[in-house]
């Protein structure tokens, strides 16, 4: 099934013209519809066929089921290995026999379609039929192959229970028999798995060569030279053939009145008046109810984002919807009434379609553009823009409607091969130069005046295309002329319509890109009612409801993005059963290297990470915060057990998730080997980082935006990496620290808890203060600052009993210790302010009664050795006594001693 909604033109024949509007829907239906629409995968599982785990291995030679009895009453399944539910012989044999039935028919229809591939005169209805074909039996195999899984596990699992068979001796003969069945059902499994695969395998070869085919068959039409337009040959035929074509117009008409002859009856007549009077209040209502029942007042200057988009959105349908209804109902009426002959009927459809292909391309300009009301113009072009490229593309639709309907005319009377040449021919080189003359009018004609000397530099835009959209038209008008004047028309022809076909999906991306982000997106913003609604009823936080809106939106603009691709590449001949394909391998597992690659066991193995993770951590938060606080453990014993728990939570969750993705021990310890080599090489400090890293990242005793002490650096830590950790500093240095420095050194985390920090203040007040009432002072400037926290609350602290000073210490405690600085210079100002006027701190200036010099120590000893090296010793016996050496020297004197 082809994903394209049209069909490729080729020398061959024309194809049907139908309008961009419609083209678009089908083909995002289809898109969409793939899955539905295979029969192949919407077939339920047969009835008969057993449950996988239901195995059971087959009769023996002798007739006896696998699971009779022996001799001595106990069964030999008992005696072996554990018992399991086994089904009877007849339900095994009936599910053999239907995956046999199965693998056979496959098998004949891939060599069916093998014999078909090999003719040469294959057509693109043929290749596209075979293809089809071969998928849906191919998907069938698949199937066969997934269910024949689990049997063949089970199958094995009980072969395997028997153990090695002995080496010496014979083993019981109820044991030998056993082991006999369950090898024949291994090999009976494992034999049609075998042929299944083979099967798949034959299937995707036989698509690769029917989509091979089909691309070279649309290179070779594609690229197929004919008469050039400039080659004075084609119009001497063209003109020879004008008779031929005229007389075959004119038996068209005369067949026209013939049928309206027969079939003209009253009913059939008041039918097709109907769908005209229809039709036509149809296109009168578009072009004068429409413009009031988009709602676009002019009197808003400047209505909102979403209004706009309402409004485009109202203006569009408004526009497009009357005139694809108007069309289709004066077709079905010619179809209805027979009025029309069947080969005019394409010619009829041709004109009314593109007639809303003209309508629909109009009515997306007046939305998108709004040339009569630039306040309620969503895009962002000037007004001279929007009326030119509203003029060039209605001109360039027009021109196609035209082009199509003569050629549909061509196809009904069957015009002779020079004139659909030309036909086609003249439409592409039309369009190219239409093309041609909007681009030339696009170019920046204003002349702008230089502000200052030096290089040009431009400063206002004229226009609302930019250069490399303009490069891309010219190369295109310059693509399609020369190949339609070589000869080339079908290139010429097919490029024409690929740049209205993706000229008309951009626009249509554009305007669903910018819906889904207003009204996807910022429905989950903060003040919505949407918002509101899901934070009150779900306890979602803003920040997690502006995540969930990028991500949808995201998602949605990918999804856009990638089916807008997917159609304009859908022309190209790409096949949505290749893509289907490509995604089924890149999602359910592809071989590389021996290794299969699988997206689905990649996500389910991020998942069991996930969870695994997720059971780590609430396990370790209930030991930490429930069980180890219960017990009469120390906290040194306990984080440690908290710690080694979650590492064991992790590698066991890595171990589930690596076994998923079906990793051995064998493949890890290859890694491993390998990065023993590159560590033995010189790599131990790479590898040293990059553990450390590891270790960072996931124990997160440093995280991005903490603040951290280095040695002498500090600053915010802004990347983590698996090597390396960068720091920005206060002046805006970034400092490059290896991981293995922060594990094995020492680091200063100001947040590692939270952000709280404490402040220090030292504060002198005079000596004769009452030191209470000045610790109060002080205390009160800190309470009242809006970024102290209250608890714990600030305190001072007495620290010196000076001379003439009291030396106080302020302690307080802030929110965030970023704001460090400035509540520092707050405590300073308001408690200078606040000690000053309760006079606290003495003024300073000439009525200051005390004067302190400080640092004059040295000097004072200095003079005190000057002075002494000035003043000359005194005997001992003139020097004067001392008061209470005279009355001992006045005793002496009397006892005459």
């Amino acid at each position: 099934m082809l994903l394209s909604p049209v069909r490729v033109t080729t020398p061959h024949g024309p194809r049907r013209f139908l309008p961009a509007s419609l083209v678009v829907l089908a083909a995002f239906a289809a898109s969409l519809g793939l899955a539905a629409s295979d029969p192949a995968r919407a077939q339920p599982a047969p009835a008969t066929s057993a449950p996988p785990a239901q195995t059971a291995p087959a009769k023996p030679a002798d007739g006896k089921p696998a699971d009779a009895k022996p001799a001595d009453g106990k069964p030999a399944e008992e005696k072996a290995a554990p018992a399991k539910p086994v089904v009877p012989p007849a339900a095994m044999s009936e599910q053999a026999k239907e995956v046999r039935a199965t693998l056979d028919h496959v098998k004949a229809v891939l060599d069916d379609s093998e014999k078909q591939l090999g003719a040469k005169d294959l057509s693109a209805t043929d290749l596209t039929a075979i293809r089809d074909a071969v998928a849906a039996e191919t998907d069938k195999v698949r199937d066969v192959v997934s269910r024949l899984d689990a049997p063949l596990a089970a199958a094995r699992e009980r072969l395997t229970q028997l153990g090695p068979k002995p080496k010496e001796g014979e083993e019981s003969g109820d044991v030998a028999q056993q082991r006999a069945e369950r090898e024949a059902a291994v090999n009976r499994i494992d034999e049609a798995q075998r042929l299944a695969k083979s099967l798949v395998v034959q299937g995707d070869q036989l698509i690769d060569r029917v989509s091979n085919r089909r691309r070279a068959s649309f290179t070779r039409d594609l690229f197929h030279r004919t008469q050039p337009l400039a080659s004075p040959g084609l119009w001497a035929k063209v003109m020879a053939d004008i008779p031929r074509d005229t007389r075959s117009v004119q038996s068209a008409v005369e067949d026209i009145g013939v049928l309206f002859g027969r079939n003209g009856s009253i009913g059939n007549l008041l039918l097709l008046g109907l769908a005209f009077g229809v039709s036509i209040a149809l296109y009168f209502g578009r072009r004068n109810i429409a413009p009031r029942a988009a709602r676009r007042d002019e009197s808003q200057t400047e209505p909102s984002r979403r209004d706009k988009l309402l409004g485009a959105w109202r203006v569009i349908l408004v526009g497009t919807v009357p005139a694809v209804a108007g069309s289709y109902a004066v077709y079905y009426a010619l179809d209805a009434t027979d009025l029309l002959p069947s080969r005019l009927l394409p010619v009829a459809a041709a004109i009314l379609f593109g007639l809303a292909f003209i309508a629909a391309v109009e009515a997306l300009c007046d939305g998108l553009l709004s040339p009569d009301k630039p306040s309620w113009r969503p895009t962002p072009v000037s007004d001279s823009a929007a009326t030119r490229l509203k003029l060039l593309a209605v001109s360039i639709a027009t021109i196609a409607t035209v082009v199509k309907s003569v050629e549909a005319l061509n196809t009904g009377i069957s015009a002779a091969l020079p004139i659909s040449i030309a036909t086609r021919g003249i439409g592409s080189l039309a369009t190219a130069l239409i093309l041609a003359i909007g681009l030339h009018r696009f170019a920046d004609t204003e002349e702008e005046e230089e502000a200052c000397f030096g290089p040009y530099v431009p400063t206002k835009t004229t226009t609302g295309i930019g250069g490399p959209a303009r490069l891309v038209g010219w190369v295109a008008v310059a693509v399609i002329g020369v190949a339609a004047l070589g000869g080339y028309v079908a290139l010429a022809s097919f490029l024409t319509e690929q740049i209205i076909w993706a000229a008309s999906i951009l626009v249509l991306l554009y305007l669903l890109v910018q819906s889904e982000e207003v009204f996807i997106g910022r429905a989950l913003v903060d003040g919505s009612r949407l918002a509101t609604a899901l934070q009150a009823n779900t306890g979602l936080r803003k920040r997690s409801l502006n995540q969930i809106s990028v991500l949808t939106t995201g998602a949605a603009r990918v999804v856009l993005i990638l089916l807008a691709a997917l159609l304009i590449l859908a022309p190209w001949g790409l096949d949505s059963t290749d893509l289907v394909s490509s995604v089924r391998q890149a999602f359910f597992g592809f071989q590389f290297g021996g290794v299969t690659i699988s997206l689905s066991s990649i996500a389910f193995g991020i998942g069991v990470l996930m969870i695994g993770v997720v059971v780590t951590k609430a396990i370790t938060r209930w030991l930490d915060q429930t069980y180890l606080p219960a017990t009469d453990l120390d906290a040194g014993l306990r984080n440690s057990i908290t710690t080694v728990a979650g590492y064991i939570g992790f590698l066991l969750s890595l171990a589930l998730a690596f076994s998923y993705l079906g990793l051995s021990l064998e493949k890890l310890t290859i890694v491993a080997g390998a990065l023993s080599v590159g560590i033995g090489f010189g790599l131990q400090s790479i590898v040293n980082n990059f553990v450390s890293g590891l270790l960072l990242l996931w124990e997160r005793p440093i995280r991005v935006g903490d603040q951290v002490v280095i040695g002498d650096s500090e600053g915010i830590v802004k990347r983590i990496s698996v090597r390396s950790t960068e720091i920005q500093t206060f002046d805006r240095s970034a400092v490059i620290v290896p991981n293995s420095n922060l594990i094995s050194g020492i680091v200063k985390n100001r947040v590692r808890g939270d952000r709280t920090g404490r402040l220090s203040l030292t504060v002198s007040v005079l000596r004769n203060q009452d030191p209470v009432r000045a610790a109060e002072v002080i205390t009160a400037c800190a309470t009242a600052h809006p970024d102290v926290v209250r608890d714990p609350p600030p305190r001072v602290v007495f620290r010196k009993i000076g001379d003439p000073f009291l030396e106080f210490e302020l302690l307080a405690w802030i929110s965030d210790v970023s704001l460090g600085l400035k509540v520092q210079t707050d405590l300073n100002f308001s408690v200078f302010k606040t000690l000053t006027e309760g006079g606290f701190i003495p003024p300073m200036g000439p009525g200051s009664s005390i004067v302190t010099i400080q640092g004059l120590d040295g000097m004072q000893s200095a003079m005190g050795e000057i002075a002494k090296s000035f003043v000359r010793p005194t005997p001992p016996e003139q020097a004067a006594p001392l008061p209470e050496e005279e009355p001992l020297r006045e005793r002496r004197r009397g006892t005459g001693a």
